[in-house]
């Protein structure tokens, strides 16, 4: 079978970059032919450009003033985009359509060719976000003989954003067959009378030998630390991570896009393959996102969960919820002994592994079904 997916593959985020593989991998480990579709519209993809962001500086003399003055940080910003690159070169490049598209029309004029699209993984439907509202999110486009498909699509949050609910609950109803990440995108479903079945996201659907074996980097190895992997530079995070590292004598890493003063060493400009290393070589995950908490499981490290200023908090409770864990989701005032305790991956386990061969079950006959 020919299969296509689209998701958020190229914004320079560490999990939307793994979870694109994830997919794609296992989709060809499955003996199918497949294509990520390059989307590549420009609110996703515009951050790294040296260019005027905002209207009020658009006027020609402003307009430099404005770029001469961004110079040193845009320069600054360019070692990050370079990994992140480096890392599509290698492995999201040899999936990609020969075609890049920029909007919904674009897709709908010469759309992929392929016998199923398959809407996913990640934020693609949170309707905060510019992408919620994309029609080629929901598939859009192709003709009725392509079969359409969402996995593992995540609304993000536990309602949709006011005034999105007609575009969302219209464009559903074009999928043949809806599955999303979370409980709470089941509920959403409900409330626009639709059905969706819960599976896991693409990173689970490879084990952690697979993860090692094609991420190889060692990063990490040998030393004994916490992982901070934080989008907020979040005062909550960082009185979680220093309190744990004083407690057991480690240093603190951390990886994301801005660099923290109380770090012993960050990675700003490191591509996902690194952040799969620090992850598996890690004592310890404190974060507030939901693929450094989906990593932590694979590689079965302790990891907690500090809840987000932006309110994107459902994903993770969801995530930490269905496995026993809500105790990790802490502030700066969590007991001691919380944030000493090792999680029992054993009961984990249990829940996780029925979880993931159901969503492996469901792709594979979701993929084939005519």
């Amino acid at each position: 079978m020919r299969i296509a997916t689209i998701t958020c593959h190229r914004v320079y985020n560490h999990g939307a970059a793994l979870q694109a593989w994830a997919l794609a991998s296992f989709i060809k480990r499955e003996g199918h032919e497949v294509n990520i579709i390059d989307y590549r519209p420009g609110y996703l993809c515009g951050q790294y450009d040296w260019k005027v962001n905002n209207p009020r500086f658009d006027k020609p003399i402003v307009k430099w003033f404005y770029l001469l003055a961004k110079y040193p940080s845009w320069k600054k910003s360019q070692k990050r985009k370079n990994a992140f690159d480096a890392f599509d070169a290698k492995y999201i490049a040899p999936f990609v359509t020969a075609k890049t598209y920029s909007s919904c029309d674009e897709l709908k004029n010469n759309p992929p060719k392929a016998d199923v699209y398959v809407a996913g993984s990640d934020q693609i439907w949170n309707t905060v976000l510019k992408n919620g509202t994309d029609a080629s999110f929901y598939l859009d486009f192709g003709g009725k003989e392509v079969r359409k498909i969402s996995y593992a699509a995540s609304f993000a949050t536990s309602s949709l954003r006011q005034g999105t609910e007609e575009f969302v609950k219209s464009k559903l109803a074009g999928l043949d067959s809806i599955a999303v990440r979370e409980p709470s995108g089941l509920k959403l479903l409900e409330t626009m009378n639709y059905t969706g079945t819960l599976v896991c996201d693409p990173v689970f659907l490879l084990d952690a030998d697979v993860w090692t074996s094609e991420f190889p980097t060692t990063e990490g190895s040998g030393e004994k630390y916490v992982l901070v992997y934080d989008f907020e530079c979040s005062k909550e995070v960082q009185a979680v991570a220093e309190r744990i590292a004083k407690e057991k004598g480690l240093k603190i890493f951390s990886i994301g896009p801005y660099p923290l003063e109380y770090a012993d060493k960050n990675f700003v400009n490191s591509g996902p393959d690194v952040f799969v290393s620090l992850v598996r070589n890690a004592t310890c995950v404190v974060s507030n996102s939901f693929h450094a908490t989906a990593f932590s499981f694979i590689f079965k490290r302790d990891m907690f969960v500090v809840k987000r200023a932006d309110g994107l908090n459902t994903r993770m409770q969801d995530l930490l919820s269905r496995y026993g864990l809500s105790d990790r989701l802490v502030d700066g005032n969590t007991s001691s002994s919380t944030l000493l305790a090792h999680i029992d991956y054993n009961k984990v386990d249990e829940v996780l592994s029925s979880e993931i061969e159901n969503s492996k079950e469901w792709l594979r006959n979701n993929i084939v079904l005519k």
